[in-house]
């Protein structure tokens, strides 16, 4: 299993973020918005909405978390990750 977050801000602020949190995962930047905008995550309003992709080792989308909350963000993919049968290490 893999995991790894996805910003539209730059590399820089992205490791300033990162650093911030002590986060032990990869942040990755897409300024341009062209991966945001594939995944539709960008609409009408001009920054990404916070989603969670869930995707197998096939490459495909599994379940897509659009109703993400900061708050139960971790407890939410544990959930999730379960009961999409992935096995806790």
């Amino acid at each position: 299993m893999a995991y790894f977050a996805a910003s539209t801000d730059d590399a820089a602020t992205n490791r300033k973020f990162a650093a911030s949190l002590a986060v032990t995962y990869p942040i990755l930047s897409d300024p341009a918005k062209d991966v945001a905008r594939a995944y539709g995550v960008i609409g009408l309003l001009p920054w990404a909405a916070r989603w969670t992709f869930y995707i197998g080792v096939d490459g495909r989308i599994l379940r897509i978390d659009k109703s993400v909350k900061v708050s139960t963000a971790g407890a939410d993919m544990v959930r999730q990750l379960a009961e999409l049968g992935v096995a806790r290490r």
